[in-house]
């Protein structure tokens, strides 16, 4: 036995996975795919996470309200230019329904925790609701609040201007006057009442509902576990040429799996890797700077400055760029340089970045010789050398993590949705 198949992780098993019920995914479906739940009524979940693109959107950093357009193509919108790109690159949803992916985001803001009195950490603290099946669902909940991905500014609309407020929850509130959207339109009404023994009336519709359904749609649509990887781990099929090059390199010298690890290829946890960060960055609204320090904003310790969680490796072919803010768009260059982090932060340049064109200064970290050296000091990973060879053949085993019936959906893409507004496509 060679020595990589002792380094192998098992096969995934349907037990990996929470039970998903189709009726409740096909109404998710219609709701991922409808601008309803935007405060603008312009931008969908698929506005920034669509199956032609990985479930992702293919640019370093997206625009959400105030774009027009989709994918690379997407711009902003001269009669509604965004106040700033969004942040942090769009990430992928596969496998977010397996259980054993307990924290969510760049940065786990979002977090199971049965020591919560809705078993869930966020942001929002006591203000939390119950009713959110499963920290996937209260996932949804945070796209709909962000002024720049779907809830748009204070002067635009009521959600916008709720959001502004702080008003989010009870009657009134934000979440409500999204819920109440959705429960006037009577095709979604039959469909919750249907679904939701709790739910026998349009106005019962409460906004934990509508996350539950994106949720059961999200995992069930994009579960994957059918790529030729797969076939790897069960024993049906075997790699050769630089495809098993680089999966010995991966499982053996190159250390991947150390942070890449199990079915899954991710470790759930945060690690500062030198990642070059470009964009507005991540403030308060008091602060002024371009700086994102990653998981240090979640607790505080000095120790997580800089650092991000570990993302999952699957379909990682088609879903760049890479990186927290996407500051790679060619897997190759990313692997080159993550492969020793300080050496390929500092020899990082624009041309690197997918950006379609805004009037904002993306690079200022970039260009300032001592943020860059904070960024590098906080990385502890010992640099890997890897030689041209190395790369391609680590990039050709990333291509067995394609899985084809994830990529293209169990349920696809609706050819319309109930509000009647738009879905997102890609011309």
């Amino acid at each position: 036995m060679p020595l990589y198949a002792q380094q192998l992780p098992a096969p995934v098993q349907d037990a990996a996975y929470s039970v998903t019920d189709l009726s409740e995914a096909k109404l998710g479906q219609l709701l991922f795919y409808d601008p309803i739940l935007s405060g603008n009524l312009q931008t969908a979940c698929a506005t920034c996470h669509h199956p032609a693109l990985g479930t992702s959107d293919a640019v370093s950093l997206s625009f959400g309200d105030g774009g027009i357009g989709m994918g690379p193509k997407r711009v902003a919108d001269p009669k509604n230019i965004p106040e700033e790109r969004i942040p942090r690159n769009s990430p992928t949803l596969f496998n977010l329904g397996a259980d054993e992916f307990k924290v969510l985001f760049h940065d786990g803001r979002l977090e199971a925790d049965p020591t919560q009195p809705a078993g869930i950490r966020t942001p929002m603290g006591g203000d939390m609701l119950a009713g959110f099946t499963s920290i996937l669902s209260a996932q949804t909940m945070f796209p709909v609040l962000s002024r720049d991905e779907m809830a748009g500014s204070f002067d635009e609309n009521d959600v916008g201007r709720l959001v502004r407020q702080g008003i989010i929850t009870g009657e009134g509130g934000a979440w409500d006057v999204l819920s109440r959207r959705v429960a006037a339109i009577p095709e979604y009404a039959v469909q919750f009442k249907a679904i939701y023994p709790d739910v026998t009336a349009p106005d019962d519709i409460a906004f934990t509902d509508i996350s539950n359904a994106i949720a059961a749609f999200v995992a069930y649509e994009w579960r994957s576990d059918t790529a030729p990887f797969d076939g790897v781990l069960r024993g049906e099929v075997t790699l050769d040429g630089p495809a098993l090059n680089g999966l010995e390199l991966f499982y053996g010298s190159a250390g991947c799996s150390i942070c890449h690890a199990g079915p899954f290829l991710t470790d759930h946890q945060f690690h500062a890797m030198g990642a070059p960060q470009i964009g507005p960055g991540k403030s308060a609204t008091f602060q002024d700077h371009n700086r994102d320090d990653g998981r240090f904003r979640v607790t505080g310790r000095e120790q997580d400055r800089y650092a991000f969680r570990t993302p999952s490796l699957r379909n990682i072919a088609l879903s760049g760029p890479y990186g927290h803010a996407g500051a790679h768009s060619d897997l190759s260059d990313f692997i080159a340089d993550h492969s020793d982090p300080v050496r390929g932060l500092q020899g990082w340049d624009q041309s690197k970045a997918l950006l379609p064109a805004f009037a904002h200064d993306d690079f200022a970290v970039m260009n300032d010789a001592n943020q860059v050296q904070q960024i590098a000091n906080a990385v502890v990973a010992q640099p890997v050398t890897l030689n041209e060879d190395d790369v391609a053949a680590i990039t050709a085993f990333l291509d067995t993590l394609t899985d084809p019936i994830s990529i293209s959906g169990r349920l696809g893409v609706p050819d319309a949705v109930p509000s009647g507004l738009a879905v997102p496509l890609i011309d």
